[in-house]
């Protein structure tokens, strides 16, 4: 095992700790693989599921495994119309599953996520039965604060892109602080705390997404 390896597995092994004292569920997975099945190990077949835009989840495999598997995958991406959108949508809040990655996690346990519309954070925050958040451990940082900035000036550049946007940050590579129609950065949730469990948190010791 490298150097690195070694760290990521005894940094998981607090975070992991300060999850599990807030309420959540927390795992570590060595690898992408290894991700797949703990999510799978967690997801009772014959069940619905839909998932956020993540980056993460499409590198680590899993939202191919989920879409291959015996569940009934809610894809928002085939609602073209305002009207099937909506609908998706509330098939989505209603589903058993909910799949994510987060924006950053710190070291104490809390989850920093920022969103455009909000559909993704909402469903974190009520909704779907039970959520299923992946992050690889670039994801972690010290503070809430150091979250944001991350996610602003290192996250939100590259989606942007990637999402064809004209934001600032996309064009620049760092926040703008802009309020355009575009502006990926209207809602910023920090859960510091999860009840019931209904939240597990899975991370996996690569660089994944943005």
């Amino acid at each position: 095992m490298t150097p690195k390896k070694i760290s990521y597995s005894n940094t998981a092994a607090s975070v992991l700790k300060e999850l599990e004292r807030r309420g959540f569920e927390g795992y570590y997975c060595e690898d992408s693989e290894e991700a797949v099945q703990q999510v799978l190990s967690l997801m009772k077949e014959n069940t619905t599921a839909a998932s956020g835009g993540s980056v993460t989840l499409a590198e680590t495999g899993i939202l191919e495994a989920v879409k291959n598997g015996n569940y009934t995958y809610i894809d928002r991406m085939a609602a073209k119309t305002p009207e099937e959108k909506r609908e998706v949508y509330g098939k989505t809040v209603m589903a058993d599953y909910y799949l994510m990655s987060s924006n950053a996690i710190t070291l104490d346990g809390q989850l920093v996520n920022i969103d455009g519309n909000g559909n993704r954070v909402s469903c974190l925050i009520t909704g779907p039965k039970e959520v299923i958040v992946v992050a690889g451990m670039n994801k972690l940082v010290s503070t809430v604060e150091e979250g944001v900035h991350r996610v602003q000036n290192m996250a939100a550049p590259p989606n942007g892109v990637r999402l064809g946007l004209k934001t600032p940050c996309a064009m620049l590579g760092k926040c703008g602080s802009c309020f355009g129609p575009e502006c990926m950065c209207s809602q910023i949730v920090i859960t510091r705390m999860c009840k019931n469990k209904r939240i597990k948190v899975i991370l996996v010791g690569e660089e994944l997404g943005f």
